[in-house]
C-alpha cells in the first residue's frame, strides 16, 4: 500500500472514530454524520487510488482540505487542541504524505 493510500485511510479512521466519539460525549448527530460520511469518503478515494482510479487520490484531497478548514475555524474559535486542532494537526500531516510521498 502507498503512502498516499494509507495517510487517507488513517485520517479517515481518524474522522469515523472522531464523529462517533462526538456522539457519545455530546449527542452531536452532525458530527456523527459528518465524521461518518468524511470518514467513508476518504477511505472510499484511498481504495480507489490504491487500484489505479485517478480520481482516488483527488478525492482524498478534497475531503482533507475541508476537513482541514473545518477544524482549523472550530480550532480558531475555541482555542481547544482536542478535537479541532488535533485533526487539523492530522489533516495537514495527510496532506503532505499525499502531495509529496
Amino acid at each position: 500500500m502507498g503512502i498516499r493510500a494509507l495517510a487517507a485511510i488513517i485520517y479517515g479512521i481518524l474522522s469515523l472514530v472522531g464523529g462517533i466519539i462526538g456522539y457519545a460525549q455530546a449527542r452531536s448527530l452532525p458530527s456523527l454524520v459528518a465524521g461518518i460520511i468524511s470518514g467513508v469518503l476518504l477511505i472510499i478515494g484511498a481504495i480507489a487510488h490504491q487500484q489505479g482510479a485517478a480520481w482516488g487520490l483527488t478525492l482524498a484531497i478534497v475531503v482533507t482540505i475541508a476537513l482541514v478548514i473545518t477544524f482549523a475555524v472550530r480550532f480558531w474559535k475555541t482555542r481547544k487542541f482536542m478535537p479541532a486542532g488535533f485533526m487539523c494537526l492530522a489533516g495537514i500531516v495527510a496532506l503532505i504524505a499525499m502531495f509529496f510521498a
